[in-house]
């Protein structure tokens, strides 16, 4: 008997959630423009957890607790942040080991929002093909928040969710009845052969360029650079690899 195929679906914007929300899905949060790739990369370079907080009162709490903190909005690193929101503030020299506390415009917003879900995992560009394998292991439908900006539509998250999907819906295990999911692989379709050049148009391009924050374009849009896979366990998110795969290998041995 063939297996039951499970959905995937797009939600463009965290104010839509309500009208996608299945406590028995996965959701995967996608901040491309930096939060989801940043937290990638704080795994890929050997961070020991995040804690992802929606408020800056919150993240403050930690930081007096002794918490290394990232904190930023609209682009700009808080006062009282050890980091920023860019990949490169995450190197192994800095985040190896520890624990990070972590607050921005969109992407943590769009984590809090998706909090009751089955599991909450963390998506980018640069995860892709290890997020994909994973979901399609699991025995879950699958629902791509795009964290947008300040619950608008944003180009780079959508591009993003259609790669996945297009992944997801390869693979056979998937199928899609969501227009908003289809659109999104119509504009992976479109922008894959380019992706850099493609985003070159995206509203928060403009804005990080402003700030003299755009160096990061090329390193959220590269494919593959890493095989973590963050997800959130009891209120942390921590590397799917390390914490769950590792763990049941030496309980086994």
């Amino acid at each position: 008997m063939s297996k039951k195929k499970k959905k995937v679906e797009v939600c463009y914007s965290p104010a839509l959630y309500p009208y996608y929300r299945n406590d028995n899905s996965i959701v995967v949060v996608a901040d491309i423009l930096r939060a989801t790739t940043s937290i990638c990369a704080a795994f890929k370079n050997g961070a020991k957890s995040l804690i992802p907080v929606a408020g800056l009162d919150e993240a403050r709490k930690w930081k007096e607790k002794g918490y290394l903190v990232a904190a930023e909005r609209d682009g700009l690193v808080l006062d009282f942040a050890d980091f920023g929101n860019s990949p490169f503030n995450f190197s192994p020299s800095r985040v190896k080991g520890a624990t990070i506390v972590y607050s921005t415009t969109n992407g943590t917003q769009a984590i809090k929002t998706a909090s009751g879900a089955k599991h909450v995992a963390i998506g980018a560009f640069i995860n892709l093909t290890a997020l994909s394998g994973w979901l399609i292991s699991e025995d879950a439908d699958v629902v791509v928040l795009c964290a947008g900006w300040k619950n608008r539509y944003n180009l780079e998250d959508s591009v993003f969710a259609g790669a996945l999907a297009a992944k997801l819906t390869g693979s056979g295990n998937f199928f899609t009845d969501c227009d908003a999911a289809l659109a999104a692989i119509e504009l992976w379709n479109i922008a894959q052969n380019d992706l850099c050049g493609y985003m070159d148009k995206a509203a928060h391009r403009h804005r990080l360029r402003k700030l003299g924050l755009d160096d990061i374009m090329e390193y959220c849009h590269t494919p593959d650079s890493t095989q973590v896979v963050p997800v959130l366990k009891d209120h942390l998110l921590v590397d799917y690899n390390k914490y769950f795969v590792e763990d049941n290998n030496s309980q086994q041995t």
